[in-house]
C-alpha cells in the first residue's frame, strides 16, 4: 500500500480509499423455517424501498491484533452468528403479485468489504471535519433494483484500515429492515458474541477469513459508492401514549404529529405530501402517502421528545474489551420525498413508538 502524506494532515482525494475483498457473510446454519415479512406498497411509492439508514463507528488500536485486518476476518464468524437471530438482513427482496414485495430470509447474505484508507485514522477524523462528505467513504451503499430486487443486499458492512492502527466499521442497512439496529440492538448483540469469541478462541491469533495487506494491491472496481447526494435531513422523536386504538392506526396518527411539531421546530414548510411507513407488526409493513387534511382530528393522550440518535445505544459498542468507538455518526440517506417512519418500541405498560421524519433536501434548515 502506498502511504501519502505523513506529517501534516493530507489532502486526501474521495479515489485514494482502495476496496481489497468482498464477499457475501450469510447466516452460520440455514434459516429454518424461513422468515418472511410482507412489505404492503403500491407501484407509485415504490421509491420507498431505495432509503437506507447508515452509522460509522471509528475505533483506535488499544492492543495488539486490535487491527483492521484481523478485526474484519473475526467479523466474518461473528457476523455469521448474529444473524442467526436477525436472518432477514441477510435475506432479499421479492416481488408479490399487485401488493408489493416481501423480503424473504433466504440465506443469502450480508456483503461485507474490506478497504484501506492511505492517512492515519486521527488525520482523517480532522479532514472529515472540513469536509463532511468524506464519511460516504466509509459505508457502501447500492441502491435495490426494484425490478429485480432478488439481486440487491439489504445490508452490507465496511471495515476501513489506516495507518499507524484504527479502523473504522461503516454499516449500510435498507430503511425497511432499520429497526434491528434502531430497536433491537442488533449492534450490541453482534459485539457481545464478537468479544464472547475473543475470549474462547485461545492462542488463535490470526481469523481464518485474514487478508493480509498487499503491495502494490489495486483497488477493486466498483460503481454506485455510497454518496450522500440527496441532502435529506432527519429527525427522531420518541412518544409514549395510553391510546387504545389500533397500533395500525396509531403509527399513522403520530407520524402527522411529528410532521407537525418538525414544522414548529424548524419554522419551516415540510411540504403537503409524505410517504408513510408503518411497522404493523414483525411480519407486515405497509407503505402509503398522506396528504394534509387526511385523518382524523387527534385527541390521543400522549408524551413526546425529540431524541438523537445517540440514545440507540451506538455510542457503547465495543468489540473488544475496553475499546468503545472514539467517534459515531449516523444518517438516514437515498430518501427521495418526504418520508415518516414509525417503529414500535419494546414496553409492557403503554404503547411506545420511535418516529423518524426525513425531511426533502431544505438547505436553509440546520439541525
Amino acid at each position: 500500500m502506498e502511504v501519502h502524506g505523513k506529517g501534516n494532515v493530507p489532502s486526501q482525494s474521495l479515489s485514494e480509499l482502495q476496496i481489497l475483498t468482498i464477499m457475501s457473510v450469510p447466516p452460520l446454519k440455514v434459516t429454518e423455517p424461513r422468515r418472511v415479512r410482507k412489505v404492503l406498497i403500491s407501484d407509485e411509492h415504490t421509491n420507498a424501498i431505495h432509503g437506507c439508514y447508515q452509522i460509522v463507528l471509528c475505533y483506535e488500536n488499544v492492543k495488539q491484533g486490535d487491527h483492521g485486518w484481523y478485526m474484519a476476518g473475526w467479523i466474518v464468524e461473528s457476523l455469521a452468528r448474529v444473524l442467526l437471530d436477525h436472518p432477514l438482513l441477510a435475506g432479499r427482496l421479492q416481488r408479490m403479485d399487485g401488493t408489493g414485495f416481501e423480503i424473504l430470509a433466504n440465506d443469502s447474505g450480508i456483503r461485507l468489504l474490506e478497504a484501506c484508507y492511505p492517512t492515519s485514522l486521527s488525520d482523517f477524523l480532522e479532514l472529515n471535519k472540513r469536509n463532511q462528505h468524506l464519511k460516504t467513504e466509509l459505508v457502501f451503499w447500492k441502491e435495490i433494483d426494484a425490478q429485480c430486487p432478488q439481486f440487491s443486499p439489504l445490508c452490507y458492512v465496511q471495515v476501513t484500515n489506516f495507518e499507524c492502527g484504527g479502523y473504522i466499521i461503516g454499516i449500510s442497512c435498507s430503511l425497511l429492515l432499520a429497526e434491528v439496529f434502531l430497536v433491537e440492538n442488533f449492534l450490541g448483540k453482534w459485539a457481545e458474541i464478537h468479544h464472547n469469541m475473543s475470549l474462547q478462541r485461545g492462542e488463535i491469533q490470526r481469523p481464518v477469513f485474514y487478508h493480509p495487506p498487499m503491495k502494490n494491491s489495486k483497488s477493486l472496481p466498483l460503481v454506485n459508492r455510497s454518496e450522500s447526494e440527496s441532502g435529506v435531513q432527519s429527525l427522531v422523536f420518541k412518544i409514549i401514549t395510553e391510546d387504545a386504538d389500533s397500533r395500525e392506526e396509531m403509527g399513522r396518527e403520530l407520524a402527522m404529529l411529528c410532521v407537525e411539531e418538525a414544522e414548529r421546530k424548524l419554522e419551516s414548510d415540510l411540504g403537503s405530501e409524505f410517504c408513510v411507513m408503518v411497522k404493523e407488526c414483525s411480519e407486515v409493513i405497509k407503505v402509503e402517502s398522506w396528504s394534509r387534511g387526511e385523518g382524523r382530528e387527534l385527541k390521543l393522550k400522549y408524551e413526546m421528545r425529540g431524541s438523537r440518535w445517540e440514545e440507540f445505544a451506538v455510542q457503547e459498542v465495543a468489540f473488544n474489551e475496553g475499546n468503545k468507538p472514539v467517534h459515531v455518526c449516523s444518517w438516514i440517506d437515498y430518501v427521495r420525498n418526504g418520508y415518516v417512519m414509525t417503529v414500535p418500541l419494546p414496553n409492557l405498560k403503554n404503547n411506545a413508538f420511535a418516529v423518524i421524519l426525513v425531511s426533502p433536501p431544505l438547505s436553509s434548515l440546520s439541525f
